[in-house]
């Protein structure tokens, strides 16, 4: 499945898709219906109502047929200060840095039942996962409110088991211009970049140089990424 328009960069229009193709190619739904054996790589999938999107896929941890909706890393050159419609389609590269889009996420979430894991690399480079057996993104018009599971892994919970200012389970997305948070100011615009704040965090992937994940690495993580797929169990 190559990546027409040869750039990796989100946004590749639609029409290079359809002037190469007729009629259109069967994509894959998620990067879970990629053929096993393929490499990690940017493909084309197309989720259920969608038309197609050019995603990374990472087809080497546990089984592979992980579908990565964000990447970042300390040294990154996105600032991560966008506008809810910037997230809401996503921006980046996918050779590097990048959000998938909020908007994309929620379509790929509701095709099936899915599970997600955070990948972090701590202060010191270690990789520590952290996995939550359910994870869904609502609709906008319920802000993107985020629907995760049980949590399992190494890196600690810190996305659900926090008190009511630092959790980020069941909270709604917020940007610098749309504040759906619980804090009497604007997370996002207080800490450099849109994500499911609470009061405001115990988790920051969505920033420019101090990504913070619990206990782990408060703001010193070396990096970041979010990978979804089907849960084994649906």
């Amino acid at each position: 499945l190559p990546l027409c328009c040869g750039t990796g960069r989100l946004g590749c229009c639609c029409a290079c898709w359809s002037s190469m193709f007729s009629p259109a190619p069967d994509w894959p739904k998620d990067c879970s219906e990629v053929p096993a054996g393929s490499p990690s790589g940017i493909y084309i999938i197309q989720p259920t109502g969608l038309h197609p999107i050019v995603v990374s896929c990472e087809m080497n941890v546990t089984d592979g047929g992980w579908t990565v909706i964000q990447r970042n890393r300390q040294s990154t050159e996105i600032t991560w200060a966008e506008s809810w419609s910037t997230y809401k389609y996503g921006f980046g590269n996918l050779h590097t840095d990048y959000w998938l889009g909020t908007e994309y996420i929620h379509q790929i979430s509701q095709q099936k039942v899915y599970q997600v894991r955070f990948v972090i690399w701590d202060a010191t480079n270690n990789v520590k996962f952290a996995d939550y057996n359910l994870f869904s993104v609502e609709n906008e018009s319920q802000g993107y409110r985020l629907r995760l599971g049980t949590y399992s892994g190494l890196a600690g919970d810190a996305m659900t088991s926090n008190s009511a200012s630092t959790v980020h389970d069941n909270m709604k997305f917020s940007a610098k211009d749309l504040d759906h948070d619980t804090y009497s100011g604007n997370c996002a615009s207080s800490y450099g970049g849109g994500w499911w704040y609470s009061a405001c965090y115990s988790v920051r992937l969505n920033v420019k140089g101090a990504i913070a994940w619990g206990s782990l690495c408060n703001g010193n993580c070396k990096a970041s990424a979010i990978l979804i797929k089907p849960a084994p169990y649906c």
